[in-house]
């Protein structure tokens, strides 16, 4: 069955082959039993791998993060209709209340608690752009706070090839990520 499975793998015939593997944002554990054999000896062959971006780069983390941010001096109070922020706040309110009947016991085994993981997720919301509220809320789900502490398939791949001494790089930077996603109005988003 795994032979016939859809892999996401292109290769390159060059000598040595290059390949291309297409990736998705969500936990591992949610996908890597339905990655085929031949992507992941690919990955394990590979002795150089470039992701999207660099995941286990601090500045790449620092600079995500700013880049989510309105202006200096702008809230989101600032930006968004009355009605649309009211419903906002009081959704991540619930969302803050809930949070811990919606963790596992292996994540409060890990050191993982709901005050924690809300403000990791959500802090600082009233200062990010709204784009970036929209995709912070879509994750806080139920089902997604439970896979909280799985890295992404991306994140893991890095790890593995930190892990493995593979040589990494990245095929875009923050920016290119960021600024059209910051290029949306308002309807857009």
């Amino acid at each position: 069955q795994q032979n016939e499975l859809n892999s996401f793998l292109w290769t390159i015939k060059r000598d040595p082959p290059s390949y291309f593997f297409g990736t998705i944002h969500v936990p591992y554990t949610r996908v890597w039993d339905f990655v085929p054999e031949n992507s992941k000896k690919a990955f394990q062959q590979s002795h150089i791998v470039y992701f999207e971006l660099d995941l286990t780069d601090p500045y790449t983390i620092s600079a995500l993060t700013s880049c989510q941010l309105l202006p200096q001096g702008k809230n989101l109070q600032d930006v968004l209709p009355r009605d649309i922020y009211r419903r906002l706040k009081r959704h991540l309110e619930y969302v803050k209340l809930m949070m811990p009947s919606w963790m596992t016991p292996d994540q409060r085994g890990k050191g993982l608690y709901a005050d924690y993981l809300f403000n990791a997720i959500a802090g600082n919301w009233e200062r990010k752009r709204p784009v970036w509220v929209m995709l912070m809320v879509n994750s806080l789900t139920e089902v997604d706070i439970k896979s909280r502490g799985v890295p992404v398939l991306d994140l893991f791949l890095a790890q593995e090839a930190e892990r493995l001494r593979k040589q990494t790089g990245a095929v875009e930077k923050v920016e290119e990520q960021c600024h059209p996603l910051n290029g949306l109005n308002f309807s857009q988003v």
